[in-house]
């Protein structure tokens, strides 16, 4: 039988990571290893699937940046468009996984597997966990099960969609949870279409006792041209917020409620969403609706149609 070709994009992280020799052991840095190194300390890896790799960023995905994610983007266009790759695998730091993974979901295809992995401990750790992630990966990314559940990842041997995916503990090889199986995952791909140029900024602002508003302020004059409010409880807004968020509405900036806890945050429970002029996240934590968000206005769409994800009212207004 002929092996699937999968394409392998690297982009750094602690699954490249090496020990930082000035600390005794008690810290690591990322991005090291090139990706031929990687696949390298992975053997028998071409008996699943016929292999091809570039190296097309070295971070610490805490350094990721809205800017990273259209390098990524359009390397995976690429590598999705040629008729003899069969998936792709993107090799990833696990800070923002999750993000990444979700704007992928928004702006790829779904005809194809695309496949994020990565480690929670360096590739010269002596119990590294990256060989495994990155074999269980390619298998994933070169089996038909995988075709038609939109962007997936792989940790610690489970499967898991990009739309439910959440890194929830900071150690430990169980770090990442989702609130539904990966077979469940359907594509998205509403931005396949999208090829921006940059990303409006979009912020996000925790809501917390005693907030003070001039956060609100400070970001529209940075330039935000959207804020997501991770808020508490049922996405309550703080009355003391209530001017800022006035005048920042008045500036054309976008505000979607989300909650710092697990959604739903209901469109008009809670507010008055439609007075305000306000967008709700229902239940896409912050970091997932400030993707939406920044997608949104990037395609330059009415934002309460476009905002709708993909179980139908995802970030309703």
């Amino acid at each position: 039988m002929t092996r699937p070709r999968i394409h392998l994009l690297a982009t750094g992280g602690t699954i490249a990571g090496e020990a930082d020799p000035t600390s005794d052991g008690a810290r690591y840095r990322a991005g090291v290893r090139p990706v031929e190194q990687l696949l390298a300390a992975v053997p028998g890896l071409d008996a699943t699937a016929e292999l091809s790799a570039e190296q097309i960023l070295s971070l610490d995905s805490k350094d990721m940046a809205p800017a990273d994610w259209l390098v990524i983007l359009a390397a995976a266009r690429r590598a999705l468009a040629d008729p003899a790759i069969n998936g792709i695998v993107i090799l990833h730091g696990t800070d923002t996984l999750e993000e990444t993974a979700y704007f992928l979901h928004l702006t790829l295809p779904g005809d194809k597997p695309v496949v994020l992995t990565g480690a929670m401990r360096p590739a010269d750790h002596p119990q590294a966990d990256g060989p495994a992630n990155l074999r269980a990966a390619v298998c994933l990314a070169a089996s038909p099960s995988a075709q038609g559940k939109g962007v997936l990842a792989v940790m610690n041997r489970t499967a898991y969609p990009a739309r439910w995916l959440t890194k929830a503990r900071t150690t430990g090889l169980d770090a990442f949870e989702s609130a539904r199986p990966w077979t469940e995952g359907r594509p998205d791909g509403r931005c396949a279409g999208l090829t921006p140029a940059g990303l409006p900024r979009v912020d996000v602002l925790m809501g917390y006792a005693g907030a003070p508003p001039e956060l609100v302020d400070a970001c529209v004059a940075a330039g935000a041209r959207g804020l997501v409010l991770a808020l508490t409880g049922h996405g309550s807004v703080p009355a003391a917020w209530q001017p800022a968020l006035a005048r920042a509405r008045e500036h054309g900036v976008a505000i979607l409620r989300a909650s710092r806890c697990a959604g739903p945050v209901v469109h008009n429970g809670n507010a008055d969403d439609d007075r305000e002029g306000w967008l709700t996240a229902d239940d896409l934590p912050p970091a997932k609706a400030r993707i939406a968000l920044m997608l949104a206005l990037a395609a330059g769409s009415e934002t309460r149609t476009f905002l709708r994800g993909d179980r139908g009212e995802a970030v309703d207004g």
